[in-house]
């Protein structure tokens, strides 16, 4: 006995491209904060920052830059200032970094007067902390994994060490870092940077930011609800057309011919019809939950037949080495025997599975081919 088909099933297999695989999804239309994206894996989104300019101390009402500019030299007010940060984004629009700062040599005069400051020639200290960042760009914006420009606020805690403290200082930091994309992997960056010590550092930096692992969030795909609650619909009433057609007498005292009917255009004709399918999303063997009604489908059946079902796995042509497809439709396929055999407890000597990768193509269109094929043996 076989399954029932219908004209219905080839809409359903239409239907479901909207969730079939075509490719990463890396824009949204409306605001990041609007737009709902996919996990990555732990060692996406990491990037390396080195960078190198300037900075000040604010707090000298005398030898400040800002106050007495005219009376000091540059070389007396404005110091190198060298860092190097690594950090992750969790989300398009939120991450941290840790960040090291050398924050320089600097002149011991200019601190006269300034609490904690002890009477030695020469002032060295490294700051360490941990920002949280928030890319105001793609919060507000339209995501856009290959946006140019990002503007990023900053602020967190750290730890300075010096030389010339008996013991270390906590400081407050914030600022403003402003990214230039240049590729996937490689971009530009100026940081403007303020630290509290107590004393009030200005620093403004420039240099490269290295992005490592996967450089983008992938968008979910919006679900059509009602597309969906009426496609299943239509199953629910093929599987009591299945149910009523199930009850005719298996044999007749006078049987008629059956025409013959021609198979649909979407079907190739090296492949015999099939009876039941489920659609994969690409690259993954992983079974939609809309898709499980044809496996209760194939499983009602062969509790009700003596029948053997073959599954049989596929994969789409134009995604992927012809390698990767046959053992992707391997997984495709085992997957399926395996929810025919854990779920509805169907004997797996009864169930054959086959795979073919792309070397065979049932429809004529690419993206349904994403798919494994139940058929009455």
């Amino acid at each position: 006995m076989k399954i029932k088909i219908s004209l219905v099933s080839l809409l359903l297999a239409f239907a479901m491209v909207t969730f079939a695989q075509e490719g990463p999804r890396t824009s949204s239309d409306v605001a990041g904060i609007k737009t709902s994206f996919k996990s990555n894996n732990t060692w996406d989104n990491w990037f390396i920052q080195l960078g190198g300019g300037a900075q000040t101390v604010l707090d000298d009402p005398g030898k400040s830059l800002f106050n007495q500019f005219g009376n000091i030299d540059l070389d007396k007010v404005a110091f190198p200032a060298l860092n190097l940060s690594i950090g992750r984004w969790w989300a398009p629009y939120w991450g941290f970094r840790i960040k090291g700062q050398d924050m320089g040599i600097l002149e011991k005069e200019l601190f006269d007067g300034l609490e904690g400051i002890p009477s030695t020639n020469m002032y060295e200290k490294i700051n360490i902390h941990v920002d949280a960042m928030w890319n105001m760009s793609q919060y507000f914006g339209k995501y856009r994994a290959n946006r140019v420009f990002n503007f990023i606020p900053y602020a967190g805690l750290g730890w300075v060490d010096s030389k010339n403290f008996d013991n270390g200082r906590m400081s407050i930091n914030f600022g403003l870092l402003f990214e230039f994309r240049l590729s996937n992997h490689f971009g530009l960056h100026l940081d403007l940077a303020g630290a509290k010590i107590p004393q009030n550092v200005l620093a403004a930096t420039a240099g490269f930011t290295f992005n490592l692992g996967k450089t983008y969030f992938e968008v979910v795909e919006p679900m059509d609800h009602a597309l969906v609650n009426d496609l299943n619909s239509k199953i629910n009433a093929l599987r009591n057309e299945n149910a009523e057609l199930s009850k005719r007498p298996i044999k007749c005292e006078t049987c008629v011919t059956c025409p013959t009917v021609d198979k649909p255009d979407d079907v190739n004709s090296s492949l015999v019809a099939f009876e039941n399918i489920v659609l994969f999303r690409i690259s993954s063997a992983v079974i939609d939950a809309n898709q499980r009604i044809q496996i209760f489908n194939t499983a009602e059946f062969l509790k009700n037949t003596n029948e053997k079902v073959v599954v049989i796995g596929f994969a789409d042509r134009q995604t992927g080495s012809a390698a990767y497809n046959l053992r992707l439709s391997e997984r495709r396929a085992r997957a399926v025997a395996q929810e025919l055999i854990s779920r509805y407890g169907i004997s797996s000597d009864r169930i054959i599975v086959e795979w073919r990768g792309d070397k065979e193509q049932p429809f004529k269109e690419n993206d349904w081919n994403r798919v494994v094929i139940m058929r009455a043996k």
